[in-house]
């Protein structure tokens, strides 16, 4: 009886432990529910994220989407690339695709400069899924980035205002066209 015991109760611990990794898990994966600390890139993100969409209905913006995540395909090496578009908003008729880039120095480069060829050819992939899924196909488009910077605060506590750079038709979809033989001849 003491040989069937020990293995249940070998079982009885694995699951329990396996049970409290996975709350354990879940506490860390969704760290604003768990109270957990956001690494402060990720939390100057967020800001920058809201001071933009802040931005925008100033000036007349009307906010639909944010976040919208999904996989665009498979890299040269089979990975998943997942794609996101920040936020997805309309100027008048116009159907925008915001990528926001927010940084606390442009010290080195400014925050478009990091919009480069990659990122703009996941945006406008994660752009076409979405207008396909959402019935928008004919719609008009356009894709802007809008520049945070967030500097730190002085030594004196006072913190400088926020600077944010609208660029209305950053790229266009046709740069990232499939061309066909009839048309380079």
């Amino acid at each position: 009886m003491d040989l069937l015991k020990s293995p249940l109760d070998l079982l009885s611990k694995t699951r329990t432990l396996l049970s409290s990794a996975r709350t354990r898990f879940a506490r860390t994966r969704f760290a604003r529910a768990g109270g957990v600390e956001v690494a402060p890139h990720l939390e100057l993100g967020r800001q920058g994220e809201s001071l933009a969409a802040e931005y925008l209905l100033a000036r007349g913006y009307k906010l639909v989407g944010s976040n919208f995540k999904l996989g665009v395909g498979r890299n040269r090496r089979g990975a998943v690339v997942q794609a996101e578009i920040d936020l997805v908003a309309y100027d008048g008729p116009t159907l925008c695709f915001v990528e926001v880039k927010t940084r606390a120095s442009d010290r080195f480069a400014a925050p478009e400069a990091n919009v480069d060829l990659r990122k703009q050819r996941q945006i406008t992939r994660a752009a076409r899924v979405y207008r396909r899924q959402m019935g928008l196909t004919p719609a008009p488009c356009r894709f802007d980035v809008v520049s945070v910077l967030i500097p730190p605060p002085c030594e004196d506590g006072s913190a400088h205002a926020p600077r944010l750079t609208l660029f209305r038709g950053f790229w266009t979809e046709d740069k990232f066209r499939k061309r066909r033989w009839s048309e380079t001849f």
